[in-house]
């Protein structure tokens, strides 16, 4: 419960702080056309030079990365398909830079940039990748053990998951049967 609230409020601050900073006007003297050719953007990142390019595309990949801890962190739950967590936590975090890009159409001084929901997308799979398998299996880990401490060394020692949480059944000696 505790890992479920806190991730809900990183995520709530997270996104504050980023809509914050893509949605602010610029006061610029002239603003470069919108990007709605894929790997456009990319391309001339590229041409800008190692540094440059490396700078750019690291500022595009790292701008929604922690999406992809706190979207599952959010939802709390151990014992999930790792492709499923995956394909969810990335459309969410593909229609939270979408979103992002389309609001940024009515701001004056921010342009649209296709590559940028790409490479937002993108850092939000790989954070995802590099950081919920791990912790997911040393949670679950954390909590077996937990268990195997509750039950004791002798209690539940045959029982499956379920019923080894349920206990014994309970048996009342010297009832009469009813004829």
């Amino acid at each position: 419960m505790v890992v479920r609230v806190t991730g809900f409020v990183l995520l709530v601050a997270h996104l504050l702080l980023v809509a914050w900073g893509g949605l602010l006007p610029r006061d610029v003297a002239w603003v470069t056309a919108p990007n709605t050719v894929p790997l456009a953007g990319l391309r001339a990142d590229l041409a800008l030079g190692p540094g440059e390019a490396a700078r750019l595309i690291a500022e595009g990949l790292l701008l929604l990365a922690p999406l992809g801890v706190l979207l599952p962190m959010c939802e709390g739950r151990l014992d999930v398909s790792r492709w499923g967590s995956l394909a969810r936590t990335t459309a969410a975090g593909a229609l939270v830079s979408l979103a992002l890009e389309l609001l940024q159409t009515a701001v004056p001084g921010q342009v649209v940039d296709v590559d940028s929901v790409f490479l937002n997308t993108l850092g939000v799979a790989l954070a995802h990748l590099l950081v919920v398998p791990a912790a997911r299996a040393r949670l679950r880990r954390r909590r077996s053990e937990r268990q195997g401490r509750e039950q004791g060394p002798r209690q539940g020692r045959f029982l499956s998951g379920n019923e080894a949480g349920q206990g014994r059944t309970p048996r009342i000696s010297r009832v009469p049967i009813a004829r």
